[in-house]
């Protein structure tokens, strides 16, 4: 079966640089690397063809005798080949070595370059509840915060005195080994010093070596007006302390607004159930309600209302987090039927109902659709 040609395998121009030679490849060996495509029997084929195609081509010696003799100047020592196969595309873990670091930034979670490698602090997380009155006002708190901190006896190194850890020699400093696994070159963190890079030959006494203790802070956070549960703020580098003066990872509280005996929220509207009574709601009239704010509002009742009946108050609902603006605030009515009643109640009731056949519409309707329906059903 004939080659393809390099160019093509790679998806470049023959005029394309070195730079989007090596750009085309990280991103078809990223595409075809068999650890993504373990279900894809041809990916190890394609993945070795462009690594073979990226040998030649990353080369200038290379590209030249491919431009001018193809596939045809790496075959049998013949079109410019050094003797013994200089040209020679078998070694394709040199190839995949020249884009491992940006490789493996993507595959393994990014990697620093030589030095000292201080590994970032975890983040951390902290649940936060407030009730509905903070998150309408939003409000500034005051929360401790249990996490790791540099310690201060060795200043974040992790060596006793505050003594400079020494370069690891078996990484040199990078913290990470790599070791041949077939046409292809693996890396692993260093056994030696945990990926660290350095070792520390008197470990502080404080933190054993970690370069951080164990300690409770209290942080002032501000909570925005118009939070919601659910809410995420990110608090950058207020997690825990790296590892021998790493950088810090961050806070992130999670907000949870507790539930309400008066109102029930949705988004930036407010809902409160009112009860009122028989006469109010057959006669009509006017009621006081409470707002989030701590106020009262008036809401006039129509003559005739019934449960459920919802009436809006503009304005009085929740701030809206992003975007500026209020919600409204609806008033739902609950037409509560009385209870204890005495003798003189009951028979002012009964009297009423006896003279209330036209009072009562919904009723009336309804049954008059029962009896058609027992009508139909008889028939």
């Amino acid at each position: 079966m004939s080659k393809r040609c390099y160019y093509e395998v790679l998806g470049v121009s023959k005029g394309a640089s070195a730079d989007e030679i090596k750009k085309a490849f990280r991103r078809k060996a990223k595409e075809l690397h068999p650890d993504r495509n373990k279900d894809n029997p041809e990916a190890e084929a394609l993945f070795k063809e462009a690594n073979e195609a990226y040998d030649i081509l990353r080369d200038a010696d290379k590209k030249a005798a491919y431009d001018r003799f193809g596939h045809a100047a790496f075959e049998n020592g013949t079109g410019g080949a050094r003797p013994g196969g200089g040209y020679g595309s078998g070694d394709f873990s040199s190839a995949f070595s020249d884009v491992f670091d940006d490789l493996f930034g993507d595959f393994m979670g990014g990697r620093q370059g030589g030095g000292r490698r201080a590994a970032r602090g975890s983040d951390l997380r902290y649940n936060l509840r407030v009730t509905l009155e903070e998150a309408y006002s939003g409000l500034q708190k005051t929360i401790n915060v249990p996490t790791a901190v540099a310690c201060s006896s060795c200043e974040g190194t992790g060596a006793e005195g505050g003594v400079e850890p020494t370069t690891c020699p078996t990484c040199s400093g990078m913290g990470k080994v790599r070791a041949q696994q077939g046409f292809f070159t693996v890396e692993r963190s260093c056994p030696t010093c945990a990926g660290l890079g350095q070792i520390i030959k008197n470990p502080c006494k404080s933190c054993h070596g970690s370069g951080r203790v164990e300690k409770e802070r209290a942080l002032s956070v501000n909570i925005p007006a118009g939070v919601e549960t659910g809410t995420r703020i990110r608090l950058a580098g207020e997690g825990e302390a790296g590892m021998r003066g790493g950088p810090p990872g961050d806070l992130y509280i999670f907000v949870e607004v507790t539930q309400h005996k008066l109102f029930e929220r949705d988004g930036p509207n407010l809902y409160c159930r009112v009860p009122v009574s028989m006469a109010k709601a057959a006669l009509g009239g006017s009621i006081e309600v409470p707002t989030i704010d701590g106020g009262r509002g008036r809401v006039q009742i129509p003559a005739g209302s019934q449960s459920g009946r919802q009436m809006r108050l503009r304005g009085k609902g929740m701030p809206a987090l992003r975007g500026g603006g209020i919600g409204d605030m609806f008033i739902e009515l609950a037409v509560e039927t009385p209870v204890n009643l005495t003798a003189r109640q009951k028979e002012l009731l009964q009297e009423f109902d006896d003279l209330g056949e036209d009072n009562h519409p919904e009723s009336k309707s309804f049954f008059s659709s029962v009896k058609s329906f027992w009508e139909r059903m008889q028939s």
